[in-house]
């Protein structure tokens, strides 16, 4: 197999996408999931929007002039998200994946960026150990949660729609809690009207890009972490990741008749500081 690389292009996301959807289709069912995209057009859709993004880098593979797969990386922020990373099934384990996951990682370490992250499903093993050979640590076991939204309000926390008045108040937030800001993630949120964020005492104390497998949120506390997840009209996606470790809100959660869909591994490479609040991951970190 001849393997070339390049930039991927908008006609490139029809193919590209059914690719990501059948990938992680065949993986997830495999072991006895749901695949994280529920069709080939939602896959495009996706992968279309990464193309069109210009804070995502990309890079397709082709093998004898064929698209083949396919991986991105969010710049936005300081700290750089890695994927979705995929290959078509049936040219899997072939050196395409080693190849897009270099190309992206010679991009980081070429602009000196100070930590790359992703997130990996904890029922593929491949993927685990690609990982961990490329240099990247386990930090944190997370837990997928999914189900009809819970219209909880938590007393003393009031809850509305962020504006881009409230994105200084955030990246400060953020700040403490990570180490960085996630700025540029939260100002496409509050652009498409997903962003919320929690008060208490007329005091902001936490923030959602969305309640989503694809969005991050930050709190002071728990409490502002329920009264964000009480408050989310839906859980796109396959549902919203959530640290398994937080007990306390874990408990929370499947009492108010969450389920646990899947488990996760986020891994990190470069900068990392262990959080110091409470906090929910987006699936790319």
């Amino acid at each position: 197999m001849t393997l070339q690389l390049r930039t991927p292009e908008a006609a490139d996301a029809a193919v590209l996408g059914d690719i990501c959807y059948r990938a992680f289709k065949a993986i997830a069912e495999a072991h006895g999931f749901a695949p994280d995209f529920p069709s080939a057009e939602a896959g495009a859709g996706a992968i279309g929007s990464l193309i069109a993004h210009p804070g995502v880098f990309g890079v397709a593979a082709e093998a004898d002039g064929r698209l083949i797969g396919s991986n991105f990386l969010d710049e936005r922020n300081p700290i750089i998200g890695v994927g979705p990373i995929t290959v078509d099934p049936a040219l899997q384990n072939d050196g395409a994946g080693r190849a897009l996951m270099d190309t992206v990682l010679r991009r980081c370490a070429e602009r000196g960026v100070a930590g790359v992250r992703l997130v990996q499903a904890g029922y593929h093993s491949r993927s685990l150990a690609l990982y961990l050979k490329l240099g990247f640590e386990a930090r944190e076991h997370l837990s997928c949660l999914k189900g009809p939204a819970l219209g909880k309000t938590i007393p003393g926390c009031a809850v509305r729609a962020a504006t881009r008045d409230d994105l200084a108040a955030c990246n400060r937030l953020c700040l403490h809690v990570h180490g960085h800001d996630r700025g540029g993630e939260l100002a496409d949120a509050i652009g498409r009207g997903s962003a919320r964020v929690v008060e208490r005492a007329g005091r902001l104390t936490g923030y959602a890009a969305d309640i989503a497998f694809s969005s991050h949120a930050v709190g002071e506390t728990n409490d502002d972490l329920r009264a964000l997840i009480g408050a989310a009209e839906a859980f796109p996606g396959p549902g919203f990741l959530v640290p398994t470790r937080n007990g306390e809100l874990m408990r929370w959660c499947l009492g108010e008749g969450l389920q646990i869909t899947q488990t996760l591994t986020l891994m990190s490479m470069g900068l990392y500081n262990q959080p110091d609040g409470a906090w929910l991951p987006s699936v790319i970190y």
